[in-house]
């Protein structure tokens, strides 16, 4: 299950440098005003990235950098990256690929501000959709061979 207030992105059409819905962590109150959220205290966190729609390009040349943001400005002008994929070429933006398959968030200071920024570079994508969110589940993929029983049958 997939929680609509922790999805950055559901099947967003990815062609250029973007960012994601970025969700509003909430302003936390008093006389002097932390700005900083511990977010996933006690309870960890996991980020997935995901293309739903292969990412393509005119002259096969483009490629995706997907980062994890928090600033104090909505719009995350001057953000400060917790979590990056790194460059990823388009042949391996392919439909079905995950970016990040239930990756802890780090532990860091996060402001009020959290999304999901796409940096295109090479060329903009032609085509192509992705989606993105936070989840307190981890994801555990585990394959058993024909016939093997778990016990919870």
């Amino acid at each position: 299950m997939i929680d609509a207030q922790n999805r950055f992105s559901n099947q967003q059409a990815l062609t250029a440098t973007a960012i994601s819905n970025v969700i509003d962590l909430g302003p936390l109150g008093g006389a002097t005003p932390n700005t900083i959220r511990d977010i996933g205290a006690g309870t960890p966190l996991y980020l997935f990235v995901k293309v739903d729609e292969q990412l393509d390009s005119a002259a096969e040349g483009a490629s995706l950098t997907a980062t994890l943001e928090s600033d104090d400005d909505v719009g995350l002008g001057s953000a400060t990256v917790h979590w990056s994929s790194g460059s990823i070429a388009e042949a391996a933006l392919n439909s079905g690929t995950w970016i990040a398959k239930g990756v802890p968030i780090p532990a860091a200071d996060y402001q009020r501000y959290l999304g999901m920024r796409y940096t295109v570079a090479g060329e903009n994508f032609t085509s192509g959709k992705i989606s993105a969110w936070l989840s307190n589940n981890r994801f555990d993929e585990r394959t058993y061979e024909s016939g093997f029983t778990t016990g919870v049958n």
